[in-house]
């Protein structure tokens, strides 16, 4: 399957593309649809005619391979065999579930609405713990081949130097950057290593609760767009904030689930800090690194300002002294 979209091209995808895909597949549409908030990649509700909507999802160019792509979906369609609630892509006939058409890469799914989590409720927080661990169980039988880890370098280094070469930091605060970019990364280094050999599992990868969608009768878990290797941790601690006290009753919560059916070892605790640290830094150069794609200016404007600059700096500073502070403890 050949991506040739440029990503010019991909920033003008218009309804007429849109529709013509999903037909492609013999559907036929009933001429509404509706942009869902995502920027990696574009993904609209798309009205099917006497039957429910479905979730077109079309892939940003170059950004992963097809073979990655379709590894993410066996993994999502493998959880959802055992009936976790997780909204895997739907195949065809012959069991294909990634697509293209005229050059754009895409997959449908099956539209599944709910609310955000109540991260102050015990019962969710252990509901998610289960499942949570119940994914990791299959995360854990066997490795990604074309989708990456989550380290140090792919996440903290690359991201720091990147923002610095092309000049997204205002030049009056380079130096403090610099400086301070270099330090976190030996805190987080310091980090992993009072974690020791943690084991490193397939996981969702980008676990934060906007991409949980409560009903009734429990959690739908979505958008594993950004899978890949790395520790168990890094789909629990976007579920935890607030002080030391509020984050360790939450992590309770979450735990008393999550052992009913996978160990938890409690050596991955020192990574918290660390694991939230190398996102905050990953995701000013992920901004960065889309900023030519007209969509990104247009949902970020702060990201060009000297006030965003100058508190990020200041939140990485806190994660400096975050870092330096003992894990949290789990009984």
């Amino acid at each position: 399957m050949t991506d040739n979209r440029s990503n010019e091209s991909y920033a003008a995808l218009g309804p007429d593309a849109i529709l013509d895909a999903v037909e492609s597949l013999g559907y036929l549409c009933n001429g509404q649809f509706l942009a869902l908030n995502s920027y990696e990649n574009r993904v609209y509700q798309v009205g099917i005619e006497d039957d429910e909507p479905l979730i077109a999802k079309f892939y940003r160019p170059a950004r992963w391979s097809d073979e990655a792509i379709i590894e993410e979906h066996h993994f999502t369609q493998a959880l959802s065999d055992l009936e976790i609630p997780v909204v895997a892509p739907i195949a065809d006939r012959n069991g294909t579930t990634l697509h293209s058409h005229n050059g754009y890469r895409f997959s449908l799914s099956l539209r599944r609405g709910g609310r955000s989590p109540e991260l102050d409720d015990p019962d969710q927080l252990e509901q998610m713990g289960r499942f949570m661990a119940r994914i990791h169980n299959m995360g854990a039988a066997y490795s990604f081949k074309y989708r990456p880890t989550l380290n140090i370098e792919n996440f903290g280094v690359d991201s720091y130097q990147y923002l610095l070469e092309k000049g997204f930091v205002p030049e009056g605060l380079t130096d403090a950057y610099r400086s301070l970019a270099e330090e976190l990364i030996k805190r987080v280094r310091i980090c992993y290593a009072n974690a020791g050999d943690v084991e490193i599992i397939r996981l969702h990868g980008d676990m934060h609760p906007g991409n949980v969608l409560w009903r009734d009768n429990g959690p739908h878990i979505v958008d594993f767009d950004d899978a890949r290797m790395g520790p168990a941790l890094q789909d629990i601690w976007m579920f935890l904030s607030g002080d030391r006290p509020y984050m360790t009753a939450r992590l309770t919560d979450f735990l008393n689930g999550y052992i009913e059916f996978r160990e938890f070892d409690p050596k991955e605790l020192h990574l918290l800090e660390a694991l939230r640290t190398l996102r905050m830094m990953h995701y000013a150069a992920w901004i960065a690194r889309r900023w030519n794609d007209p969509a990104f200016p247009q949902a970020f404007p702060w990201f060009n300002s000297g006030r965003y600059w100058d508190e990020h700096i200041l939140a990485l500073r806190e994660q400096a002294a975050l870092m330096d502070e003992p894990p949290l403890v789990w009984d």
